[in-house]
This record gives structure tokens, C-alpha cells and sequence, in this order.
């Protein structure tokens, strides 16, 4: 934000550039916080009822932070008084204010929810990418992954979370809801996203991930036998789907290899889950409920774009 600290922050004999530092930096200057800010500014409360609100831009910061490290409303207080880089990337200076307490970051959260700007934040991003060249191609990759939730009863009704359901993954059960994304097969950029209960079939979320216009359809066996509805959505595509290769023990080396070959350009979908999951922490849901849960996966695959493509929108300047 371009803010000068105090002498009490900003002085350090000693100072290394941590790697925080530079993703913070990073993602600062690939973030299209112009066009954000005016998505929330319309619902942002204004000055002159009660205590005067945190400036909009400062609270989108820390909001943003809380996705990349995974951080509840009380944590994102918390670290930002720990944490020098991220005060820097908000624009604090605790010489001059406070921290938004965690009542403040979570009221701008539920402001969020309440007026359904996960979607709107997703096709922002999507657009921003769009403007710097970063086009959407004619394949796709369909895949989905389990996102756990608490088995804890120890809550007000008693009970574990209505809309999370089980599902087997393999030989393990799940509780939680599952992610489904669709991924461009040459830039890993997520263009479109799902979310379903945890016993939800993968297939029947594949209409919801094609955006219409592709020639080329990949996914696992999961996603087999949806000819029909690949081409209705995506009429000139290509259904490239793995097949069954082994029945009864005999085994059809044809489909084998051809799965194995289809598996090599599907394999590029993993790389936004591990940015989703290992690197951004959304491998456990942080609410109650189904809306919240994917208010919160569309703003993070938001992010996971912009960390993805981040290299070739910093080389543009």
C-alpha cells in the first residue's frame, strides 16, 4: 500500500528476506486489488454510523492472508502483530493503529458470504488473467478431492455437520465435502468449481466444470460413461476419460496404454490441489455448512491462479 512505517517499525540493523517476504511481495503485485475493492465497496459500510470501519483495502489484505496461511479470525490477529512482512503487506503500523480484532475480520467475512462475492471474486480473478493474455483453451481436466471435516459432536446441536456426508476414497472413508475443479490442460489455470457433499459421485459434477468450448476432455475413471453429457455442454469435445482396462483378470493392454497416456496430461491437475491443499492448507473445512465452505474454496482457487500464473504476470509488469 505504500505506507511508511514508524521509526519503531521500520528500523532493523538486522533483517533477512524471508520467504513470506517475498511471496507477500509477489502476490501484492499480481493481486487486481483495484477491481476487488470494487466488488466489496457497494455492500462496505460507510462512515457515520457508529465506530468508523477499517479502510476497505487493509481489511481485503488481511481477509486474503487469512486464505494463503490458513488462518482463523483470532490466528490473523494474532499474526499480524507477530509477523513484521504481513503488518508490511496490510499497510499497519502498530505505532499509529491497532490490529482489526478478530470481531472485525470475522464480521468482514461474514459481509462476504452474505452477499455471495466468492463467485464474483473467482470471475474477477478470472477476468483480470484474461486481460494479460492468459486465455482459457479448448481442454479441460475434470477432477475432485476430498475435503474433511470434523467428526465432532461436541456443538451446539450435538451433531456432525447436516451437509458434510462420507465417501470412500480407495479402502478409506471420508467425512467432509468434496472440491471439484476444472482445469485448462496447458496453463493449470482453474476455470470453473463445484462443491458437493462427500458421498456426491464425481461424474455427476462434470457438466458444472466445462465452460463450453473445448475440443478435449480429460479425467479418471470416475468420470466414465458421460459421453452424453460432455457433449452437451462442450459439443465439439472429445471424451478422453480413462477406460477400464482389467475385467475378471483379463486385462486390455490396448486401454491400458492409452490410459497411460491420457494420465500424463491429466496429471496436471494435481498441481493446483497441492497449491490448494499442502501450500495454502485448505485441507480441512474451517465452517459449518455448505455455502461457507465453498465461498471459501472460490475465493482460494481465486488465489491458487494467481500463484500459478504468477511468474509469467510479474515478467509482464
Amino acid at each position: 500500500m505504500g505506507k511508511q512505517l514508524s521509526f519503531g517499525e521500520g528500523f532493523q540493523k538486522y533483517a533477512k528476506t524471508t520467504k513470506r517476504s517475498v511471496f507477500l511481495s509477489e502476490m501484492d503485485r499480481v493481486v487486481p486489488w483495484t477491481e476487488l475493492c470494487a466488488l466489496v465497496e457497494p455492500v462496505y459500510p460507510v462512515a457515520g454510523n457508529g465506530r468508523p470501519p477499517r479502510p476497505l483495502e487493509q481489511m481485503l489484505r488481511v481477509y486474503l492472508l487469512q486464505q494463503w496461511f490458513n488462518l482463523s479470525d483470532p490466528a490473523a490477529e494474532d499474526a499480524l502483530y507477530d509477523s513484521l512482512s504481513m503488518r508490511r503487506f496490510v499497510g499497519l503500523d502498530l505505532g499509529e493503529e491497532s490490529a482489526p480484532d478478530e470481531t472485525t475480520l470475522c464480521r468482514f467475512r461474514h459481509l462476504l458470504e452474505k452477499h455471495r462475492l466468492g463467485e464474483a471474486i473467482f470471475r474477477c480473478v478470472m477476468a483480470h488473467l484474461k486481460a494479460h493474455g492468459l486465455k482459457v483453451g479448448t481442454g479441460t481436466i475434470v477432477d475432485a478431492t476430498v475435503i474433511s471435516a470434523p467428526q465432532s459432536t461436541k456443538n451446539r446441536e450435538g451433531k456432525r455437520d447436516p451437509e458434510m456426508a462420507s465417501g470412500r476414497k480407495g479402502n478409506q472413508w471420508h467425512f467432509g465435502m468434496k472440491a471439484h475443479i476444472g482445469v485448462d490442460s496447458e496453463t493449470k489455470v482453474i476455470h470453473s468449481v463445484a462443491a458437493t457433499p462427500g458421498n456426491a459421485a464425481d461424474a455427476n459434477s462434470i457438466g458444472a466444470l466445462l465452460h463450453g468450448g473445448e475440443t478435449a476432455v480429460w479425467g479418471d475413471g470416475a468420470y466414465q460413461g458421460r459421453t452424453e453429457v460432455i457433449k452437451a455442454v462442450a459439443p465439439n469435445a472429445e471424451d478422453l476419460t480413462n477406460r477400464p482396462w482389467l475385467h475378471r483378470k483379463w486385462c486390455n493392454l490396448v486401454a491400458r496404454r492409452e490410459n497411460r497416456e491420457k494420465s500424463k496430461i491429466r496429471a496436471r491437475v494435481e498441481h493446483p490441489f497441492l497449491v490448494l491443499k499442502r501450500l495454502f492448507g485448505f485441507s480441512r473445512t474451517r465452517y459449518r455448512g455448505l455455502a461457507k465452505n465453498t465461498h471459501r474454496l472460490l475465493v482460494t482457487c481465486a488465489l491458487v491462479n494467481l500463484y500459478t500464473v504468477r511468474r509469467r504476470l510479474l515478467a509482464m509488469g
